[in-house]
């Protein structure tokens, strides 16, 4: 992903910097937040936003309300020192899209930006209703997958998969997070479990026509080719 950091401490921001660019992001920095604006209006585009709340210049409040004024639709999670439900609410009444009280571990944001991901593109895929990735297409109401004019039958659970895959194309995805989101009782079930379902994948829609669409991430999950393979 690529994503804007605007936090004034700067020994938090350099350490977040550093920890999402060794996930494999793309981050830049904004210390203020006239210049946090700035970069989130015209620096893009972005696929998340952190923003801290109390920022000088501009609060995190502003920007992103002026984000939403400007039709900036960037997912924002808000980062800040305040726990009251009010601020939270006013926070989410700004426009942003979620809430993380520091201090806060670099685990859970990281799980905190896979969701928020993870929530806008399916939010994208429910108001298309359809899912693409080159010629490979996937109707995940209507239970059906193409391969160009080649209809492809799957399961249940391998359409929820691949699914998975392509509401994020060209970003891993992690084992955990496709067994969280289509599993209906993850806890206790082997993360490796999702393998079974990858190799079962590739046999249908890539094997058969000479394709390589679903990408293994070494110690992370899968990734889909944007363009299909």
């Amino acid at each position: 992903m690529r994503i804007l950091v605007v936090e004034d401490e700067v020994s938090l921001a350099d350490s977040l910097r550093r920890g999402l660019s060794a996930d494999g992001h793309w981050v830049d920095l904004a210390h203020d937040g006239h210049h946090g604006l700035d970069r989130a209006l015209t620096g893009g585009p972005y696929d998340v936003v952190l923003l801290d709340l109390m920022l000088p210049g501009l609060s995190g409040y502003e920007i992103c309300t002026r984000m939403r004024s400007h039709g900036v639709t960037t997912p924002v999670l808000m980062l800040t020192a305040k726990d009251g439900e009010y601020d939270e609410a006013e926070g989410l009444d700004s426009g942003a899209d979620d809430y993380l009280t520091k201090p806060f571990s670099f685990v859970v944001l990281a799980a905190r930006l896979r969701a928020l991901t993870r929530r806008t593109a399916a939010g994208a895929a429910a108001r298309t209703g359809v899912l693409q990735a080159g010629d490979l297409t996937l109707d995940a109401q209507g239970r059906r997958c193409r391969r160009g004019t080649h209809e492809i039958e799957l399961t249940a659970r391998e359409l929820g998969v691949l699914g998975c895959l392509m509401e994020q194309p060209g970003r891993a995805v992690a084992k955990q997070d496709i067994l969280d989101e289509v599993w209906d009782t993850p806890h206790g079930i082997d993360p490796n479990i999702v393998e079974v379902y990858v190799s079962s994948l590739r046999r249908k829609i890539d094997a058969p026509f000479g394709r390589r669409s679903i990408l293994t991430v070494h110690g992370t999950g899968y990734r889909m080719a944007p363009d299909g393979g």
